[in-house]
């Protein structure tokens, strides 16, 4: 494919030697298809041979940067993945999404200085790919914000996003972006580190080429810079454990994707960048395989679109509610007859103790445990309840009503709602 092919993104070649390489994909909104994945891994390769004096990276689109992921591609490939043999999920997931990070990494050791032009939301893949530029120009509204929100669906930025965040924040505020959603813009971009220039909105292009064309244009991230040195594993982690503990405790030690988090910046903070991204893959791979990743892209992205839209339009489905009404009595009735429930984070989480500080293989209430056991029990019970609820329901209504489950703190977001209850054997 040459780069008069791409459908994803558009080159334009300006006079003054600079590239424009602008993100404007055939959709409302620029997010990571896998088309679009395979177009930056082809421009990352054309701009190493080219005579270009630098790229600017920029939106086709007003509405913003990029949003990250094509959502609905990453649940066929889980599904492709957890439908081959158990010995080959790992390497094939490995294969499959590591792809962007390999991209960025080639784009940004390419010998061109990039420059990345934020007019909107960089999230996500957005934010990464806004990382993987080494100059990045801001505009002055909260429109433009950057961060890494993964963890929210269960997942976490396999893109390079746990290693570039970290080494330009540091570990403590990097932390707060991939374990908490801290987003940044504005000053507050500019003061931590992620954006080099902040400027009046409709100037970034303007000042991201005066960047590409002045004297301190540089190729070469901080990270590859002569000299640059990998943290001491003894310098950091103090904060890794006192951040692992503040989220056992949150999450009662159910969600694997916080404690997946921690242990890439672990592993990674220790090495060059090129081990680093594929310490992060490594970790990212064995997460995708997990059932929680698929719950929580249900109810935590597909369900709050899905409610988000009809509450603008003042049209929650009176289904919908009636259903999180009768499960969710079902719930507080299973809670006062059955208290390790909450110990599987049903209801508030408050007085509980994390059941683990290491997720297994599965969900806790798999495990051997007696209070597992219970609990299980419990959620057998609701899994009848809510079993009819759920099969009156549209799709759109089902989407919705899983929400509301965690929305309203009946279900826990690991388990999606009644998704993962309906779909488990709790015999």
């Amino acid at each position: 494919m040459s780069l008069a092919d791409l459908t994803q993104f558009r080159v334009e070649q300006r006079d003054n030697g600079l590239v424009h390489f602008i993100f404007d994909a055939p959709r409302s909104m620029n997010v990571f298809s896998n088309a679009a994945i395979a177009e930056l891994g082809i421009f990352a390769d054309w701009l190493k041979d080219s005579d270009a004096r630098g790229v600017v990276i920029r939106s086709g689109k007003a509405n913003g940067f990029c949003a990250g992921a094509d959502l609905t591609e990453l649940a066929e490939a889980y599904q492709m993945i957890v439908a081959a043999r158990p010995e080959d999920r790992f390497d094939i997931a490995f294969d499959h999404f590591f792809r962007l990070s390999h991209a960025l990494r080639r784009m940004e050791r390419a010998g061109k200085p990039i420059a990345a032009a934020i007019a909107g939301v960089a999230l996500g893949g957005g934010c990464e790919l806004a990382l993987g530029a080494h100059y990045r120009v801001l505009a002055d509204t909260p429109r433009a914000m950057l961060g890494l929100p993964e963890h929210a669906v269960g997942l976490l930025p396999g893109a390079g996003g746990t290693q570039r965040m970290t080494r330009l924040v540091g570990i403590d505020i990097g932390l707060e972006v991939l374990l908490h959603g801290r987003t940044f813009a504005g000053q507050e971009a500019l003061q931590v580190g992620v954006a080099n220039r902040l400027v009046p909105e409709g100037e970034e292009v303007a000042a991201a080429e005066e960047w590409l064309l002045g004297t301190e244009a540089s190729a070469i991230q901080p990270w590859d810079a002569d000299g640059y040195q990998p943290l001491a594993h003894a310098d950091y982690a103090d904060a890794i454990e006192r951040h692992r503990g503040a989220e056992l405790a949150r999450m009662l030690g159910h969600e694997p994707a916080p404690l997946s988090i921690l242990e890439c910046v672990e592993l990674g903070l220790m090495q060059h960048m090129d081990g680093a991204i594929r310490s992060e893959m490594a970790v990212f791979s064995q997460l995708i395989q997990r059932r929680e990743p698929r719950n929580m892209i249900r109810a935590s992205f597909l369900g709050k679109q899905a409610f988000d839209k009809a509450r603008r339009a003042e049209a929650i489905p009176q289904a919908a509610k009636d259903a999180t009404a009768k499960a969710g009595q079902a719930v507080n009735d299973a809670l006062a007859a059955t208290p390790a429930l909450a110990r599987a984070g049903f209801g508030s989480a408050n007085g509980q103790a994390p059941v683990q500080d290491s997720i297994g293989r599965g969900y806790w209430l798999e495990s051997g445990s007696a209070d597992a056991a219970e609990a299980r029990s419990a959620v057998a019970g609701l899994k009848a309840a809510i079993e009819p609820l759920a099969a009156g329901l549209s799709e759109d209504e089902r989407l919705i009503f899983d929400h509301m489950l965690v929305r309203e703190g009946l279900v826990p977001a690991y388990l999606g709602g009644s998704y993962g209850i309906l779909d488990g054997d709790w015999t």
